[in-house]
């Protein structure tokens, strides 16, 4: 998918462009009615000055969970989640609680001014899913028909309107021009929030002044990329900031001032997005169509991205089987789109994971340093290793998990199973390692449940449904707890190799697996043991194979014998 929003050209050496970070948009918005205000920065200037007078106490600008839960009168399991969430989404890798112990984030703490941004973005609202344009390809893509079909007079107008319309997520182009035009119509807020008042002329809005470190939590939201670089200090893409001293204090400069700028930079940015949009229609190669575009099956990153920016996709694939190693991957973001009836492998250590309108798939997600997120997922299999994972909108999926944070459920669930995980590949530990997932926590059971309906969603919904709380998910009978195994497709096997699934069974399931081993022995020894003419033994050998071979048809397993075939 090639659509990222690019910088126009110039011959300029050093031309600077403004991006919006994508991940407090996709990855920090969290369903909690209290941290959401309609009403500006009324309540949040309010806010601001309680939570900055309780982190003076303790002689610094970072606030604990505690803190939070109190100031903002949400429970404190709400308030170690809006911590875990944040350091999930920080751009500093410096702050230290980005790079915390998932146990320790909470004496960590936050900044104050990063968790005030965090609060203001919880009033933006996502673009509404757009159904695709060829009936044709989304039936082939995902069936109509559904175990719930046969239920929908039983459910609420909520999930009636969800049944009724696939979801397919907004292009990348049409995301950020949906983001620019927020901040651009929130941004003199924002300053407000980080800005001081000069001495002198506390209420007058016109003196308000903003120091260097006050500004660069900007990059909380917006970066700056020099010619398609990796990224260049916010500090040092401003022109007011640029050629500060190091060594001296850079004095504070009038927020109308950064204000103009930024605006500057946005109307750029919007008017070069509508100019990429507008050649897109136009162009003849436009007839593939930028919602479901199969060459991006393979996983090719978005063209002309780069840095944190630049996005793997693995898109539309129907029927097939999928393997990405991190040669085949760029950047640090993957997201797997509207697929169907297929096992994906994404076995790389990377930073973010989407999984989105995909139906009858299993979805292996290597390591996962900071965010997953699966939304509107049916009868899917995801296993996955990472820091943390949130599921919205899913039916009928069973998650494997190993993660260092409790599970997060929100939104239109129903009949979600979770279980332990369940893998490995030889370079698993190694991934791991490299995005700081600890194998030693594991949090898999210690579900999180959120509101039914998500307030950061455009669509209009029945009164009352806003108060009703998320369906949770029951744990994989251990019965039915079964290893996934992945072939080798990397060759060269490393000198410290994962041998074994790197997370710790509980009791309850390595006794189940341990019994299935015995008994699976058993009857192999069994058969060993039969007496049987040469002609019974090829009856019995013909037989078993048989039934072999009807399970792979009837699982869909066969596709994947194929596909390791071909590779």
């Amino acid at each position: 998918m090639s659509n990222e929003i690019e910088p126009p050209s110039s011959s300029s050496p050093k031309q600077q462009f403004l991006h919006v970070r994508r991940e407090p948009f996709e990855y920090g918005l969290l369903p909690i009615p209290k941290l959401i205000f309609s009403d500006g920065i009324v309540t949040l200037t309010d806010l601001k000055h309680k939570l900055l007078l309780k982190a003076a106490a303790a002689s610094s600008n970072r606030i604990n969970a505690a803190d939070i839960s109190e100031i903002l009168q949400i429970s404190i399991d709400n308030a170690h989640i809006v911590l875990e969430t944040l350091a999930s989404i920080l751009p500093f890798d410096s702050d230290p609680i980005v790079n915390a112990n998932p146990n320790e984030i909470d004496s960590v703490c936050v900044n104050v001014y990063d968790l005030i941004l965090f609060l203001y973005i919880q009033s933006y609202k996502r673009l509404l899913p757009r159904t695709h344009k060829d009936s044709a390809v989304v039936s082939d893509v995902w069936p109509s028909t559904s175990a719930f079909d046969g239920c929908l007079s039983a459910m609420s107008p909520l999930q009636l309107v969800r049944s009724n319309s696939r979801r397919f997520v907004p292009s990348q182009v049409d995301e950020e021009m949906h983001q620019l035009s927020y901040l651009q119509k929130h941004f003199a807020n924002i300053l407000s929030l980080l800005a001081d008042s000069v001495e002198g002329n506390e209420n007058d809005d016109e003196a308000m002044v903003l120091s260097l470190d006050r500004f660069e939590h900007l990059g909380f939201l917006i970066q700056f990329r020099e010619n398609g670089s990796e990224g260049i200090p916010l500090s040092q893409a401003a022109p007011f900031f640029a050629n500060s001293d190091p060594e001296m204090p850079a004095a504070p400069v009038p927020a109308a001032q950064v204000h103009d700028w930024i605006l500057q930079n946005i109307l750029a940015a919007l008017e070069h997005s509508g100019e990429k949009v507008s050649s897109k229609e136009t162009s003849p190669a436009n007839a593939t169509d930028q919602d479901v575009a199969m060459a991006d099956a393979s996983g090719s990153p978005s063209k002309g991205s780069n840095g944190a920016r630049n996005i793997n996709f693995v898109e539309a694939v129907s029927k097939t089987s999928v393997v990405k190693q991190p040669s085949d991957l760029k950047g640090s973001s993957i997201k797997v789109l509207n697929c169907h009836d297929s096992v994906i492998y994404i076995l790389a250590p990377l930073q973010y994971a989407t999984v989105y309108g995909c139906s009858d798939a299993t979805v292996v997600l290597g390591a996962i340093g900071k965010a997953v997120r699966v939304e509107h997922c049916e009868r899917v299999q995801v296993i996955t290793a990472a820091k943390r994972i949130c599921i919205a909108n899913c039916r009928e999926c069973v998650f494997f998990l190993g993660v260092n944070q409790r599970p997060v459920f929100l939104g239109d669930n129903h009949k979600l199973q979770v279980a332990p995980y369940n893998t490995f590949y030889p370079q698993l530990g190694m991934h791991m390692s490299q995005v700081g997932i600890d194998a030693n926590i594991n949090k898999w059971d210690e579900h999180l449940v959120l509101g039914m309906v998500d307030p950061h969603d455009s669509l209009s919904h029945p009164a009352g449904v806003s108060d009703v709380q998320a369906d949770s998910a029951v744990c994989l009978d251990p019965d039915h707890y079964t290893n996934f195994l992945i072939p080798n497709w990397f060759g060269d096997v490393p000198q410290e190799a994962t041998k074994h699934n790197p997370f710790p069974l509980p009791e309850v399931y390595m006794t189940s697996q341990q019994k299935n081993y015995q008994s699976a022995e058993e009857i192999k020894q069994t058969v060993r043991n039969l007496r049987l003419e040469d002609n019974k033994k090829r009856e019995l050998s013909n037989a078993l194979h048989l039934y072999f071979k009807d399970w792979l048809y009837a699982s869909g397993n066969i596709r994947q014998l194929y596909c390791l075939q071909g590779d």
